[in-house]
Formats: C-alpha cells, structure tokens, sequence
C-alpha cells in the first residue's frame, strides 16, 4: 500500500528513514543544545486563536505580493543549501515545485546547482541568497550573475558572519560528498568544502565568509545592484530600523532555522517587535519552525507578509523530488484554507492580531 502523507510531519518522517544519518542531522540539526531550533515550533504552537463564528466566510482568497510581484499564497520557499542531498535534481526541482505553486522561490548561494541553471526553472518572483565573501570582488561577482540568471532581488543573510556550532556536523565530520560542490562557486575556485576533523561547512565558512560584517557592507550591496535588497536574519527592532535607513527594501525575520546562535528568541516572538520597529517602511516576512497552515495564518496576525519554508521543502524533495516539495506546499496551502474559514476570515487582510487575543 502507498504510503498517505496527510501533514508536514509525515514527509520528516519518511526522510529521515531514507536520508543517511550524516545527511540528515545536517538538515535537521540545529546549534549546541539546539534550544532555539526546539523552540521555533514550540512557539506557534503555544499561539493560541480565538476564531471569528458567524462571519459569512465564501471562498477564500489567498494570493498577496511580494516587493510588487503577485503570488498565490503567502508561503515561499526559503534559501537553503545542498538539495543534492535530498534527490538528484536538486535545486531545479525545488524551483519547479515553486512554479508550479505559483510562489516565490529563493536559491541559496551555497547550492549544488548553478544560479545559471536553476533560475530559468523558476516563476517569477524569483531571488538569490547572497553570503558576504572576505574577497568582495567574489562577492560582485556573484550579485552581476544572479542579475544575469534572472533574479529579481537579492537576498542578504546577515546573521552568519561565522558558522553557529553544530555539534551534529562535527561528530558526523559534515562535507559534501564526492561528485558535489558549491556550484555557484566553482568558477570562482570556492567551491570545495575542506574535508577536516569537525565540520567541512563550519571551515569553508571561517575561511571564506566576511566575519566583520558591517552596515557598511549593507551599503555597498545596495550601490552595486540595481536589484532591490532584502536582509535576512534580523533579530532586533533596531537593527531592523538601521537596515531600512541603509537601503534594505524587505526583511525576514529569522534565526537561521536556530542553526546560528543557541537560546535567541523564537521567531513568533522576534516578529511583532519587527513590526512595531520598521512599520509600513518595508515588507516583513518570517521563517522558522512554520510546520502547519495554522501556524501561516499566525504569522500574518502578526504582522508577516509571507513566510519562508525551509526543511519542509527539502523534506519533499527527499521523499518525491519536485513532486514532494510541491505537494508540501499545497499541504500548506490546503492547511492555511482550512485555518482561515474556521477563523471566519475570507481574505489575508481579515487576519489580524485580534485573532491571537480574546
């Protein structure tokens, strides 16, 4: 008999039987005693609704935007690494699970597949991830090939200026297997991660990454693309404020999946402080621990735009290839229908804050 994936859960779970054990603590795995990591589910679901009755609801409307582009949910697929370790297409079949569900997609720089390759595959919107190199002119490059790919934003992760210690990783001594790189880096002679005692990613990224990350580097980003910037991993209201003075366009709360500092607050509780802190000057979106369309509807009640689905996505991807992840998506979606006409909400804007207080 076939095997009924109902929820988000039911793919982690045949994942994980299928991944080898290296493969998945690397995406499952999270920072020292991985508190943060626990606590990004643990959060959405201690938020409580307090459903509307008798509202009158009809069908409901899901679509929203981003920086302008429509799309028809308010879940996109967040930048993560490596989906060769999931399933042989890789990052081409996460990219056509977003088409097909008519949402945005973000490629990691640190993936296993050219940008070149990847971003045709896409919709539109499409973006690139961008790490801040030591070597700035890596770092230009690789913002001039993503313009060229087709990428219509770039997306800053600020809150790696060094690898988080995985202990997973280092016990598994974590590298890409033999055959896999970090393609996007590849012309660029970074491609390679060390094989070492302790984690390969964990030294690639020492040796690599700009560990003195400033705004200023903020600044000359926004100078060199004509793209709009989107700054990713913000954990305070007035950092947030600081990046939207220095030209940020969006921003995502996050903690990195709680891969990156131990014990930092869950997202649900970072993102109305985002809110109050920025206002309407940029869009906000959130991402971290979101495993149910309930915990969508939570999001955008306090005040998200949309959110970004991480392992989710490369749990698909292992279990079903581009039909996983896409079918992980419209679990989501059918998830977020049901939330809404149970909260007597018709539309996104009826999704309000009022909803989390009785």
């Amino acid at each position: 008999m076939q095997e009924m994936f109902l929820n988000i859960t039911d793919y982690a779970r045949a994942a994980g039987a299928k991944l080898s054990k290296e493969v998945c603590d690397y995406y499952e795995g999270g920072a020292l005693d991985e508190i943060t990591l626990r606590e990004n589910i643990a959060g959405w679901e201690r938020l409580k609704l307090y459903y509307r009755v008798l509202a009158g609801v009809g069908d409901r409307q899901m679509s929203t935007s981003v920086l302008g582009q429509k799309i028809s949910i308010p879940i996109a697929v967040a930048p993560t690494a490596f989906h060769k370790l999931a399933c042989p297409e890789g990052e081409i079949a996460a990219a056509r699970a977003a088409k097909a569900a008519r949402t945005l997609f973000i490629l990691s720089s640190l993936s296993n597949t050219a940008m070149e390759s990847v971003l045709p595959e896409a919709g539109s919107p499409r973006w690139f991830q961008l790490y801040i190199y030591k070597d700035r002119g890596i770092t230009g490059e690789l913002v001039k090939r993503a313009e060229t790919a087709g990428t219509e934003a770039i997306v800053l992760t600020v809150d790696a200026p060094g690898l988080g210690t995985r202990e997973r990783d280092m016990r598994n001594r974590f590298t890409l297997p033999e055959g896999l790189t970090v393609e996007n880096l590849t012309p660029l002679g970074k491609g390679n991660l060390p094989e070492v005692t302790g984690s390969g990613l964990a030294a690639y990224v020492r040796d690599n990454f700009k560990s003195d990350l400033g705004f200023d580097d903020l600044d000359w980003l926004c100078g060199c693309t004509r793209l709009p910037v989107v700054v990713k991993g913000v954990c305070r209201g007035d950092d947030a404020r600081r990046a939207v003075d220095h030209g940020a366009k969006a921003m995502v709360v996050s903690n990195h999946g709680g891969r990156q500092l131990d014990t930092t607050p869950a997202t649900c509780e970072v993102l109305p402080h985002i809110v109050d802190a920025v206002g309407d000057r940029c869009e906000i979106y959130v991402d971290g621990g979101i495993r149910r369309g309930s915990n969508v509807l939570k999001a955008i009640a306090l005040g998200a735009r949309a959110v970004l689905i991480g392992r989710p996505v490369l749990w698909g991807l292992t279990v079903g290839g581009e039909q996983g992840a896409l079918s992980v998506l419209e679990i989501l979606r059918r998830e977020l229908d049901e939330a809404m006409l149970l909260c007597g909400c018709t539309t996104l804007h009826d999704i309000n804050k009022s909803l989390l207080t009785p």
